[in-house]
């Protein structure tokens, strides 16, 4: 198994990082400098690659070396994924040799024993890079492999460059890297690298698709587990979706990335919330994630004005002549992309992404005395039952159009639905699928209710920038004003019926 942390640098920074004291103070030899050329293989399908597998062979020192990966599951630049490796008598794989390595339990094995395989092989990309390598004793005395590439990957005449580092783990512990990553980054611009160099080659066979937007995958926890290693599991699964969406959010090509960027910010929340008890965040970290929430939040605020409530409002009074508000908001909403965007790219954020890695690497989070050793589904139980509890209070303090308490409301459906979602697998599907329903529903009507009010603060500010716009806007917000009165009725009597279910526990 390799686990290594991946970090990316500006090529003007390489001078600097090659003369960093901590380089100096934790070689154990002198650093040693070789160029590498490899070629990936894959078929004409690129059925390596959609099993989750690279292929590659690496010209070193004048005789060639093959390399198969698989599995790599990655989490705040922290790589860890299944390696085979062998020696081989050209520039091209030795399926044979590959055979033999890998094991019979393994999940490519099919893919590497399909007789078709041996045939379809081709070179699909190169890279080119000059590898500096030190090797590392960190003062806690683990073992680390740091090696600096500069060079490019090439496929059909493109170029994409490369430079960054890598710091492999030999023996010793994890959060070390991450410990030692934060100390060169304290004077060293760094970014987290989620993407392996075979996964930037891929991604130059089709250079025009955009980073897409990416919805939180499937969590599967198991009864097995300890209620620690579920809590990694869930905060894992919250982390992939935020750094996900953190390219399109950069690359400001679709709104759709913001949206699920800052989905995965409050299932985050919401997750380290469940698990505070036993976990508590250090409140540094804290204010870091709250600083993120602040950067991403008016980007979506203004999207859901210009893609929803005001499409809604013209489609259903199309005399209102709205184009200019339109046109106005949407001018609000590009430029808190752009705002966005820079904070995703910021130092801050790649710093608060490895902070948040290194504590959860912390090794007393396996202590027995913080969960270990209980149940998980009697943690999911009680966590459940008492965010049910607080969910029917808040739904029977719903009166009149409060809209304080719709709000808290609407917190609390959501804590109360992200928590099913995290721990959903531990049941038949059939138990909670009426209760998660109920919970769906009433969170889009309040979450149209929300909408609105925010909506009606955001037309109230461009009110102010654009007086000329002041008709217009005052319309809207007028007939905003008459819908939610009626809508709010029908949370009401949902909120109630909510109250009135429990979860099938």
């Amino acid at each position: 198994m390799e686990i290594e942390l991946k970090l990316l640098l500006d090529p003007d920074d390489v001078p600097a990082l090659r003369g960093h004291p901590l380089l100096a103070a934790c070689a154990s030899t002198a650093p040693s400098t070789h160029k590498l050329q490899a070629t990936y293989f894959d078929t004409a399908d690129l059925a390596v690659r959609a099993s989750g597998a690279s292929l590659r062979v690496r010209r070193i020192d004048g005789h060639w070396v093959q390399t198969f990966k698989g599995g790599d599951v990655v989490s705040s630049g922290l790589h860890s994924r299944e390696e085979w490796e062998s020696t081989v008598t050209s520039a091209q794989p030795d399926l044979a040799a590959l055979r033999q390595l890998v094991d019979r339990k393994s999940p490519w094995r099919k893919l590497l024993q399909a007789p078709q395989l041996d045939g379809a092989l081709r070179p699909v990309f190169t890279t080119r890079i000059a590898r500096t390598k030190w090797d590392l004793v960190l003062p806690e005395g683990d073992e680390v492999e740091c090696v600096l590439d500069q060079g490019h990957l090439e496929h059909d005449g493109d170029t994409v460059p490369i430079s960054e580092i890598e710091l492999e783990l030999k023996s010793g512990d994890p959060a070390h890297l991450f410990d030692f990553a934060l100390a060169l980054q304290h004077d060293i611009p760094l970014q987290v690298g989620n993407r392996s160099k075979s996964e930037r080659g891929y991604a130059m066979l089709d250079p025009l698709t955009a980073p897409a937007a990416v919805p939180a995958a499937a969590l599967d926890l198991s009864r097995p587990m300890g209620v620690m290693q579920a809590f990694r599991a869930i905060v894992g699964n919250c982390l992939t979706q935020i750094q996900s969406n953190a390219p399109g959010v950069v690359a400001m090509q679709d709104v759709e990335s913001l949206h699920q960027m800052r989905v995965g910010l409050r299932r985050l929340n919401s997750a380290l919330g469940l698990f505070n008890s036993l976990r508590p965040l250090p409140d540094g970290i804290q204010q870091e994630l709250d600083w993120l929430g602040t950067q991403l939040g008016p980007g979506r605020d203004w999207d859901v004005l210009v893609e929803s409530t005001l499409p809604d409002v013209i489609s259903a009074v199309p005399d209102a002549a709205l184009g200019e508000v339109a046109t106005a908001a949407q001018n609000e909403a590009r430029l808190k992309h752009r705002d966005a965007a820079a904070a995703v790219d910021s130092q801050r954020y790649h710093r608060l992404l490895l902070q948040l890695a290194r504590w959860m690497q912390d090794s007393d989070m396996d202590d027995p005395d913080r969960g270990q050793s209980q149940q998980l589904q009697a943690f999911a139980r009680r966590v459940l039952k008492k965010n049910q509890r607080r969910l029917a209070r808040r739904g029977n303090q719903v009166r009149g159009t409060d809209v304080r308490a719709s709000h808290r409301l609407r917190i609390a459906v959501k804590k109360m639905r992200y928590a099913v979602e995290f721990f959903q697998s531990l049941y038949p599907a059939r138990r909670l699928r009426q209760y998660r329903g109920r919970l769906t529903d009433l969170q889009e009507q309040l979450g149209w209710y929300n909408d609105v009010t925010v909506a009606d603060k955001l037309l109230e500010q461009l009110q102010r920038r654009r007086p000329v716009l002041a008709s217009s806007i005052g319309f809207t917000r007028g007939y905003l004003h008459a819908r939610s009165r009626d809508q709010y009725k029908n949370i009401r009597k949902r909120a109630r019926k909510l109250a009135e279910t429990k979860p099938d526990l």
